[in-house]
């Protein structure tokens, strides 16, 4: 009997101590609680609403009381004349934001960290920052402004240098260009900030034992900074992959017009003018799961990648 009562305090102590902890920092408790909560009510709680991809949904019936039509949307879409443009259009648009994309961060917080006189290094952040805090209407309206065809200063600059003025926003083929070089300029600063992180925690000894080994800065970067840099990079990588169909559906919408729409109509914006602007919302929940599909096969195996390569993964 006492061993009993003895076994069960013993198991209940560190429970009790749980909770002791909780208790005596309950403020950093609530302040995890915040964002779970999101995500709870903005991420998964919204996933009940899949289902009608699988529906003939009526909005005055609601998503339960709506028939079930099985994978009907889904032959629709991908029987339509405007799947495989829609799919190449974004897998493009998002290989295109990945490849340019993903590297000029790192290349940018290696320089900043180079950089020894603080006051340029300051500059150079807040120059680089800065433009991440810019609504994407803002953005869109300087792109609008600065490639106009008569008034705009790009043009400007080209009729100086003898060469015709270019429509840039008026041409298909100007808009994955037009959309990833401003995106970039847009947030490399804001997306450096974690490798500059990753960045400050090498250890500075290695830097010091490197320089008395006669190593130049060059050198350093490529054996101690990167090296130190990969499971950041890497977990970055997996993260990005997991997103890539998600690439900006409010700027390319922003920035499409009835020219440049053959390379500009992406998945994301399918949906949001079909479905909000046009109420078809069983096709086009079918055409976004569809997207998620994508993006979560994708996750899964560069993970499996990663850690099989590198070691460095998110599970």
């Amino acid at each position: 009997m006492n061993t009993h009562i003895i076994a069960s305090t013993v198991r209940n102590k560190p429970r009790h101590q749980l909770w002791r902890r909780i208790v005596s920092k309950y403020e950093f408790y609530i302040m995890l609680a915040i964002p779970f909560i999101w995500y709870i009510v903005f991420k998964y709680f919204p996933m009940y609403g899949i289902q009608i991809a699988f529906k003939d949904f009526s909005a005055s019936r609601g998503i339960n009381s709506s028939p079930w039509v099985g994978f009907k949307h889904f032959e629709r879409f991908f029987e339509s004349s405007y799947f495989w443009e829609l799919l190449w259009n974004t897998i493009s648009l998002s290989l295109y934001s990945l490849v340019v994309g993903f590297p000029i961060p790192i290349l940018l917080a290696l320089v900043i960290y180079e950089i020894h006189n603080k006051s340029l290094k300051k500059w150079v952040q807040n120059v680089t920052y800065i433009p991440h805090f810019l609504s994407l209407v803002v953005i869109v309206g300087m792109l609008n402004v600065f490639l106009d065809l008569k008034t705009g200063k790009v043009n400007q600059l080209l009729v100086l240098f003898g060469v015709d003025p270019i429509p840039f926003m008026r041409k298909a083929e100007w808009f994955q260009t037009i959309f990833v070089s401003s995106d970039v300029w847009q947030h490399m600063g804001w997306s450096s900030i974690i490798y500059l992180a990753a960045l400050s925690g090498i250890d500075p000894t290695q830097y010091e034992a490197a320089k008395m080994d006669g190593a130049t800065r060059l050198q350093r970067v490529l054996h101690i900074s990167l090296p130190g840099l990969l499971p950041t990079i890497m977990i970055m990588f997996i993260l990005q992959m997991g997103h890539l169909m998600d690439v900006g559906f409010e700027k390319a919408l922003l920035m499409q017009n009835p020219v440049n729409a053959s390379k500009g109509e992406i998945l994301a914006t399918f949906v949001y003018k079909n479905g909000i602007q046009q109420g078809q919302f069983s096709y086009t929940a079918a055409a976004s799961l569809f997207n998620s599909v994508i993006d979560f096969v994708l996750l899964i195996v560069v993970n499996a990648w990663a850690r099989k390569k590198t070691e460095s993964s998110l599970w």
